[in-house]
């Protein structure tokens, strides 16, 4: 419900500086780089609260060449507005940018227009977010007969009990409605996480799997697939097998963007299903992310999967006093004593982001 406030508070901001701006309206957030490259335009800014509650709504930018800007401009720009910032005489407008919607299926369309998806039953549950009209609207156009849930946004229920952050809801729905399979998305539309027709919960690292052997296959991987730390083992002992190369990131999309930005790779993500393939956009994107599953399922049952075997995997949350100290008993003797799990399974500790916890993360061939 702050998104029209935020709305127009950039808007003003934007042309109270001398600058233009066109509103694209409600999209997922993997369109803000496709209308730049399309458009030309010199910044994109997405209102958004991801996968978070409606009061954690916030601000994405995105730069000229369709790439998050860096923390180091986010940090320049952080700086400028501390200080007093001098009037622009001139004043830009503020425009409707008419559309949109459909300028986001076209390239979906495009991208995909070898995919018949005619005969398949998919449960979509768009998180009362941003995909609630594109989502089922692109499955439909490409044959599929499509159900939802999650598409009657209010301005608080976006991911509230729905989407990629609460896929228990999709995973029981899919078996109560007898459907093939559904994807889930989040509340932006730039993760996706899916359940096969028995209920099975298939995460982003399976996701990435089953996109990396296809994608090689097609000679469109382009080497390798980036992903982060917390990615199962199981995924790497399967890529491995299969010859394609790994690269190993810090949690947080815009670090698996940056590997593969340097090594000119197309595919990458983390298990949360925060998938980027380069080859159709820079950006995490959940719609493209199913439909590319399909095209690497080519007709075949998501249950009947091949693309990895997970190993067990436990994740411990633990409240610290202090981060870098705890960080720092665990640091020696991990370093003697990981031999254990060596080729088999690991341990890994690691700080929170946001909060004073560590993450005790553990994976063994068996449970």
């Amino acid at each position: 419900e702050s998104g029209e406030m935020l709305e127009a508070a950039l808007a003003a901001g934007v042309t109270a500086a001398g600058g233009d701006v066109l509103l694209g309206g409600v999209l997922p957030t993997p369109a803000a780089p496709l209308l730049i490259g399309r458009y030309g335009f010199d910044l994109g800014v997405v209102v958004s609260a991801s996968h978070n509650p409606f009061h954690d709504n916030g601000i994405k930018f995105f730069g000229p060449d369709g790439f998050k800007l860096s923390d180091e401009d986010e940090e320049r720009i952080e700086e400028i507005l501390r200080g007093p910032v001098a009037p622009n005489p001139d004043t830009g407008r503020v425009r409707a940018l008419h559309g949109t919607q459909e300028d986001y299926l076209r390239a979906l369309e495009t991208r995909f227009a070898g995919l018949d998806l005619h005969g398949l039953d998919v449960l979509l549950d768009c998180a009362h977010g941003a995909t609630f009209k594109v989502g089922p609207e692109v499955f439909r156009r490409l044959g599929a007969t499509v159900t939802t849930i999650g598409t009657e946004p209010d301005g608080r229920n976006i991911n509230d009990g729905v989407g990629s952050t609460h896929i228990e809801a999709l995973a029981a729905a899919v078996v109560a409605g007898g459907h093939d399979l559904g994807f889930a998305f989040d509340g932006d539309g730039d993760r996706v996480l899916a359940a096969d027709r028995t209920g099975a919960v298939v995460d982003g690292d399976e996701l990435i799997a089953l996109a990396a052997l296809h994608l090689r296959a097609q000679d469109r991987l382009g080497g390798g697939v980036a992903v982060t730390v917390m990615t199962n083992y199981g995924f790497h002992t399967a890529m491995r097998e299969a010859d394609v190369e790994v690269t190993t990131t810090a949690v947080g999309d815009r670090y698996v963007l940056a590997a593969l930005r340097e090594k000119g790779w197309a595919l990458g993500g983390e298990q949360s299903g925060h998938i980027i393939d380069m080859g159709f956009v820079p950006s995490g994107d959940g719609i493209a992310s199913a439909l590319l599953t399909l095209e690497a399922l080519a007709g075949g049952d998501l249950a009947e999967r091949h693309g990895m075997e997970k190993l067990p995997q436990k994740l411990v949350n633990c409240r610290v006093g202090d981060k870098a100290t705890a960080m720092a008993a665990v640091e020696a003797p991990a370093a003697e004593e990981h031999s254990a799990l060596e080729g088999r399974g690991r341990v890994l500790v690691r700080p929170s982001g946001t909060e004073e916890l560590v993450r005790v993360m553990v994976e063994a061939p068996t449970a």
